[in-house]
This record gives C-alpha cells, sequence and structure tokens, in this order.
C-alpha cells in the first residue's frame, strides 16, 4: 500500500515526523506538506497563483500552498505513483466540533477522497501535546483495522487522540461531532505605528458535549472516531424548505 501523508503544521512538525516514521513500517509512504504552518486554511485552493513544491532535507516535499493544495497536486501529477490513501496529522491540537470546518489537517483528509479509499484525519489533543507516539499507534492502529475490516470507499475518519502515555488510553469511541460556544471575542492591538490590528480570538468552549459526542469521548480518556461526509445537504429541510420558496420567480 502507498500511503500520502499531509498536514497543516508544516512538513517540520514533529508531528508529521513521528506519523512518518511509524507509518513507513506498514507501508510504502509519500509526504507532501506546506513549507509552513498553515492552521485553520480550511478546504482553500490557491488558484491565482502558481504552486512551487520542493524537496526538502528529511525527505518530505514542501509545498508553498494550503494541505489542499498539497494533498491535490501529490494526486494529480506530482507524484509518480498515485497513492492510495491519505493520512492527515498528527496535528498539534485537537480538531472537535466545530474545528472541522477550519482545519487544514481535516481538509486535507477530506481532498484524499478522490482516491476511492478512506482518508484519515488525526489529531492530538491539548495546547502543547507531547505524546505523539501515543497518536502515532493509533494511527497504525487504525490503518490495520482499515486493511483487514474495510469501509465505505466514501469514509472520511476524524480521530482525535488524548494527550496521554498509550497505556493510559482507555479505548476507541465512534462518535459525532459536538459544538462549542462561539469563538472568544477578537483581540484588539496597535503594530507598531500606531495601526489598528486585530488577532482572532480562541475558538469558544464546549457547548453540547454529552455523551456519544468527540468531546465527551476525549475527557474520558478515550480516541475519539468521527465518521465525516462532505455532503453538506439537510434532507429533513428539504420538503420545508420547498414550501417556504415562492411559487413565482418575480417578487
Amino acid at each position: 500500500m502507498h500511503i500520502l501523508l499531509s498536514n497543516d503544521d508544516g512538513y517540520l512538525a514533529e508531528g508529521l515526523t513521528a506519523l512518518a516514521d511509524a507509518l513507513r513500517e506498514h507501508a510504502d509512504i509519500s509526504v507532501v506538506a506546506p513549507d509552513r504552518n498553515r492552521s485553520a486554511a480550511s478546504n482553500s485552493l490557491t488558484l491565482e497563483m502558481p504552486l512551487r513544491a520542493y524537496p526538502a532535507s528529511n525527505g518530505f516535499i514542501k509545498v508553498d500552498g494550503t494541505p489542499t493544495d498539497c494533498v491535490h497536486l501529490a494526486i494529480t501529477g506530482l507524484l509518480e505513483h498515485e497513492p492510495d490513501m491519505v493520512f492527515a496529522g498528527i496535528n498539534h491540537g485537537s480538531n472537535l466540533g466545530d474545528d472541522v470546518l477550519y482545519s487544514g489537517t481535516v481538509a486535507a483528509a477530506t481532498e484524499g477522497r478522490f482516491l476511492g479509499l478512506p482518508a484519515v484525519a488525526i489529531s492530538l489533543v491539548g495546547s502543547n501535546p507531547v505524546h505523539f507516539d501515543t497518536a502515532a499507534q493509533v494511527a497504525v492502529t487504525l490503518l490495520q483495522q482499515l486493511i483487514n475490516k474495510p469501509l465505505p470507499q466514501d469514509t472520511i475518519l476524524n480521530v482525535n487522540v488524548p494527550d496521554v502515555a498509550l497505556s493510559e488510553l482507555k479505548g476507541y469511541q465512534a462518535t459525532r461531532l459536538g459544538q462549542r460556544h462561539k469563538s472568544e471575542p477578537v483581540i484588539k492591538n496597535n503594530d507598531p505605528r500606531g495601526r489598528i490590528i486585530y488577532w482572532v480570538g480562541p475558538p469558544g468552549a464546549e457547548q453540547d458535549a454529552g455523551p456519544g459526542t468527540d468531546f465527551y469521548a476525549i475527557n474520558a480518556g478515550f480516541v475519539s472516531v468521527t465518521p465525516l461526509q462532505l455532503d453538506l445537504t439537510w434532507y429533513d429541510r428539504l420538503n420545508a424548505l420547498a414550501d417556504w420558496l415562492p411559487k413565482e420567480p418575480g417578487l
């Protein structure tokens, strides 16, 4: 099996190195990652300027683009041999609940859906996580599980791992995405020339975090595994929306 690895923390990130070291013992790997931190890039694709890819000293390929750019390039001609599936991560911090809408790590995995095999985004929960070896072993376990018991081809797994030693993990739980409260206010400041600048505030606290959610699993010491889909249609609202829409094209 040939696995493509990417991330949003950049090609020098500790989590990416840990993931590569763990998976190369079980598959051929290619690593194509951003040349710098591109956290929260979501599914953005660069269209208005060319992209450049360079071999890095650690054997990875670095790209001056987003995580989605990296995976898109890799599966549409950058690599000599097309990969079979994508692992994205190990992200430095969680991707829980609403985070998946912004996450470049999750975006790298979702871009891998074109390959016809499940894609996996894996994150290590914590503001300064350290147990990347734990998350790497989780990645290996899930890879072996995917090989032995394949999931549907359009499956995207969003995996969050508590930042603890492997022996302290309670197990795995299939979860749904929870929800956060709205983000904290922006941080207003001045640059050295006195001009007003703004920093985006931290994410909101947990709101919908009860049993069955990814937040709940992590807080209980379990690995959270959430199946994601790209079809965002709210099917239960289709009929109500059809009744709500005007019957004539004019006002």
